[in-house]
């Protein structure tokens, strides 16, 4: 695993990579950009030697799983899933992070385990009602949402009842650029509507900053909400 100064992500303390690879396309895609630059294969490949790294970690901290790669991508076979679940229930004091452009697939594994966070990221604005619908049926202590890169206006959306939390950023890369302020504006409203955490990735040039987290979930917990 990477720890948070390596992985260089505010809303985790560390990455975990059981899985690597993804078939999305994302011309923005840093994961691909980071294969590339080492000539390594960007096709998701399974790497079951990597699947205890977890359980060396004694401390609670947030721990992002495959930020690599799209763990619920429809070529994912289901035995990958359920080996990195199998883990996530063996550690307790950990807190798991997932995070999909495919978050219709990610109700098939209900209830999850009290210690996983269920995610969608959000580019364009055709993702939106369609991942808030599919979080709408996930049983995790927190479903959450990454407006990253925020590339549109995605207006004032209801989120209560869909999520828990948001996380907002830009796009960085030699194509990067910062969303217009009434864009990020709508998204603070909505949160202050549904009374949710927002925090802001250190991409985002926003005052004040903001990198809130869910107070009614402590990092391990294991009853559902």
């Amino acid at each position: 695993m990477n720890k948070q100064g390596e992985a260089g992500i505010n809303w985790t303390d560390a990455t975990w990579n059981p899985v690597t690879g993804c078939l999305h396309g994302c011309q923005y895609c840093y994961a691909r950009a980071i294969s590339n630059r080492f000539h390594r294969s960007f096709k998701p490949e399974y790497h079951p030697e990597r699947l205890k790294e977890p359980l060396r970690e004694k401390a609670p901290m947030r721990i992002f799983v495959c930020s690599m790669s799209d763990l619920f991508g429809e070529w994912t076979p289901r035995a990958w899933i359920e080996s990195v679940f199998e883990i996530v229930r063996k550690c307790p004091k950990q807190t798991f992070q997932f995070l999909t452009k495919n978050p219709k697939r990610l109700h098939e594994f209900n209830p999850w385990p009290g210690n996983a966070w269920a995610g969608a990221t959000i580019d364009v604005k055709t993702r939106l009602e369609p991942s808030l619908k599919a979080l709408e049926m996930v049983k995790a202590p927190v479903r959450f949402i990454s407006f990253e890169p925020l590339s549109c206006d995605m207006g004032e959306p209801e989120l209560t009842g869909s999520v828990e939390w948001i996380i907002i950023g830009a796009q960085t890369g030699p194509k990067g650029y910062q969303p217009a302020e009434p864009w990020v504006a709508n998204l603070l409203s909505a949160a202050k509507t549904a009374r949710i955490p927002v925090l802001m990735k250190d991409n985002l040039e926003w005052e004040p900053h903001r990198e809130e987290f869910p107070e009614s979930v402590e990092i391990g917990q294991l009853a559902l909400l």
